[in-house]
């Protein structure tokens, strides 16, 4: 059976999709929020950088979100949305319990999965001794022995940005290959250590460090490296495959495709908007806060100038 009369339905409802969904439910737009409830962060304790909630856990931070969507009359199901299509002047949400429910709009916010190394030992520390955004944890391991896992070329802007933390930085460069004179240069100016050898196993220290933590990498040959907390970052995988019946544009960058959206988020099909890291890999939960309500605006607007122009037609009909 089909939900209908929604204006807007929110895929995803982690900060970015709330965000939109805040911005619509106070537009007094009829908004549907369907949520896995399986966002990027939560395999970490707590978030930073975000004004006013410096410090709370990712999870604390969801559920303030829904109650303040709740009070202006957003509805929030879980579920998942399998598949989106149009329905000429709106779109129809496929949800993998079998239900579908149609809006005249659609924002989708249903961020990415990071793709670690396929090393041992780092997917079970992630988030906590194994960490990605030196913004978001960096202050936390400050002046501490620091590691950078590196991926792929890209991942010399990570060692040069984790500097900043610590004086006392290793860089595990197998991802970038042979690093050229002037890369090597580079880093070692900075006081930078450069460990070649790839890593075959993440461990425990044996006693912990002054921070609580410590980790060993194992390197192939038979070496060891100690360090406090260990930086890397996956490949981004994301979460758009409900789109692609829509046959979205999309962009090529050096972290893969990407929906191709204007800045307030509009994708090449005009009653469908993304944000959040589905779009933007780099963003944090201020940016990605941001973006939903750049994207919730828009499509009040939009669904405004839909309202008049059918209005000055019937006038004149």
């Amino acid at each position: 059976m089909e939900n209908s009369g929604w204006d807007v339905v929110v895929v995803g409802g982690g900060v970015a999709g709330l965000s939109a969904a805040l911005m619509l439910g106070r537009a007094r737009r009829r908004t549907l929020v369907v949520d896995e409830g399986r966002p990027r962060n939560r395999f970490a304790a707590h978030m930073h950088g975000v004004l006013g909630h410096d410090g709370i856990s990712p999870a604390e931070l969801v559920r303030r979100g829904r109650q303040e969507v709740a009070a202006y009359g957003v509805e929030v199901r879980e579920g998942r949305v399998d598949r989106l299509e149009r329905t000429g002047r709106g779109v129809r949400a496929l949800l993998a319990d079998g239900g579908r429910v149609a809006a005249r709009a659609a924002v989708v916010a249903t961020g990415i999965t990071d793709d670690l190394p396929d090393v041992p030992g780092l997917a079970e520390r992630w988030g906590d001794t194994v960490l990605h955004c030196p913004y978001c944890h960096g202050w936390e391991v400050r002046g501490q022995r620091l590691g950078v896992l590196t991926t792929s070329p890209q991942g010399l802007h990570q060692v040069e940005l984790v500097r900043q933390w610590s004086e006392d930085v290793v860089v595990l460069s197998a991802g970038l290959g042979d690093l050229d004179g002037p890369t090597e240069r580079r880093l070692r100016a900075r006081g930078i250590r450069i460990e070649p050898a790839p890593v075959t196993e993440v461990t425990e220290a044996a006693e912990p460090t002054a921070g609580g933590g410590g980790l060993v990498m194992r390197t192939a040959g038979g070496g060891r490296v100690e360090v406090d907390a260990l930086f890397t970052a996956g490949a981004p995988r994301t979460h758009d495959d409900l789109l692609a019946g829509l046959d979205l544009d999309r962009t090529s960058t050096p972290d893969g495709s990407f929906l191709s959206v204007d800045p307030a988020g509009r994708t090449s099909d005009d009653r469908v908007w993304v944000a959040g890291n589905l779009v933007d890999p780099a963003a944090n939960v201020a940016t990605a806060l941001s973006a939903g309500a750049l994207a919730g605006g828009a499509v009040n607007a939009a669904l405004v100038e839909d309202e008049f122009a059918d209005a000055v037609a019937g006038a004149e009909g």
